[in-house]
């Protein structure tokens, strides 16, 4: 993310679109405090992961052990063992 005071927004405007169009943040403050951001218009793609990796998350998710009891009931289990 780049910081520019007013002035220096002013003075390179051309060169923080250019880098707004490269997918950076640009903040533009004045006496020190941020009053706006300088982002790209283009809507940045959503990245959706490989259906590969989706299964291989699936096929670890069914190779874990399961719990006996559930989770709610370990909890109150142990809540209700202390006084």
């Amino acid at each position: 993310m780049s910081v520019y005071s007013v002035a220096k927004a002013k003075d390179n405007l051309s060169k923080l679109i250019d880098e707004a169009l490269a997918g950076e943040d640009v903040v533009i403050t004045r006496h020190g405090q941020v009053v706006a951001y300088l982002r790209s218009a283009k809507e940045r793609p959503i990245r959706q992961p490989s259906h590969d990796l989706v299964a291989k998350i699936m096929a670890r998710a069914k190779r874990r052990p399961r719990l006996e009891e559930p989770a709610v009931g370990i909890v109150r289990r142990m809540r209700d063992e202390f006084p």
